[in-house]
């Protein structure tokens, strides 16, 4: 699974960390001062290490809790994210993922503990309340069996009813979630692309059919699921492909339990589009037509807009315009 695991000395004697060198133990292991050592070096090659990336265990200094992008969340609550992880294991063109770090190795930050209190802090300061967000720098589920992330912190929202944790993944790694007592104010949430753009751009993500069945599975047992249509990228098909995704999802799914459904366009920053067109000079999607507002990239296109417009209003004739947002 990992070509080599690298460990910061400031972690060596964590239980967790001597948990995971055990269950490891034929993995190369390499100690190390600090993760940036080995995440932030130089002329790495990202294509490369992402055939065979490394592990770094790593300890979180700094703020572990942060206010949310605007127009992230779903909701007037104030909203944080914290990522106890850095990077995903899939490989999607579109991640802005791959312009933000130049290395594809796994950062996995095992004192849980701290992040723990830095949750519970926040949800002080917010009377108890507030939205959290798992699954911004990295896919919470999809390392499960080996973060045990849910194992820990699904406890701690337990605690504090009127706070919601949303993790937001492409995973079907719901085992955990499944041998787990439903969290009544967690939420997780699903990302969707077409069919035609999971085959183009999503390489190593399940199927839509796996990810569908996982999320039915969750719903059955119980656990609030929401949907996130996200990026929302229209090619020569035209609308087709999200007739043909939404009957799929919302036939599978119970769309009156369903917590909440997003869209959002492409966009990410403009330093992060330019170090992955680098990435990718090839690539179709990052020949698109751009445009440029408030420093976000976004594809630029005469019927943007409508074709926006279309698809929200087809999604309205499966959902309430209560469970529906729109991502900025």
């Amino acid at each position: 699974m990992f070509s080599t695991i690298y460990i910061e000395e400031e972690v060596l004697e964590s239980e967790r960390v001597k948990a995971l060198l055990d269950r490891f133990s034929q993995v190369p292991q390499v100690v190390c001062g600090r993760y940036g050592e080995v995440f932030n070096r130089k002329s790495q090659n990202f294509r490369l290490q992402k055939k065979a990336p490394a592990l770094i265990l790593a300890k979180k200094h700094g703020k572990k809790v942060l206010a949310a992008p605007s127009g992230y969340g779903y909701n007037d609550s104030k909203s944080y994210y914290f990522s106890h992880m850095l990077n995903c294991v899939y490989d999607c063109r579109y991640c802005f993922l791959q312009g933000m770090y130049s290395s594809a190795n796994y950062v996995l930050f095992v004192n849980f503990d701290d992040f723990e209190e830095a949750i519970e802090e926040k949800i002080k300061e917010n009377n108890g309340g507030g939205v959290y967000y798992s699954g911004y720098d990295c896919d919470s589920l999809a390392l499960e069996p080996v973060s045990n992330f849910c194992r820990h912190f699904l406890p701690v929202f337990r605690r504090h009813p009127n706070a919601e944790l949303e993790i937001r993944t492409k995973s079907t790694q719901v085992r955990c979630l499944l041998d787990t007592e439903v969290v009544s104010n967690c939420v997780i949430a699903m990302s969707f692309t077409t069919s035609e753009a999971a085959q183009q751009w999503e390489h190593k993500v399940p199927s839509i059919e796996k990810r569908l069945e996982a999320l039915h599975k969750l719903q059955l047992a119980g656990w609030k699921v929401a949907i996130r249509f996200e990026p929302l990228i229209l090619g020569s098909e035209g609308m087709a492909p999200y007739e043909s995704l939404f009957t799929q999802i919302f036939s599978k799914l119970d769309v009156q339990k369903l917590h909440s459904v997003s869209s959002g366009l492409f966009r990410m920053p403009v330093d992060f589009h330019k170090r992955i067109v680098k990435l990718y000079p090839d690539e179709e999607l990052y020949a698109r037509p751009t445009e440029t507002v408030d420093g976000m990239i976004a594809l630029k296109s005469a019927h943007e807009s409508s074709h926006l417009l279309a698809i929200e209003k087809l999604l309205l004739s499966y959902v309430s315009s209560e469970q529906y947002y729109r991502c900025a």
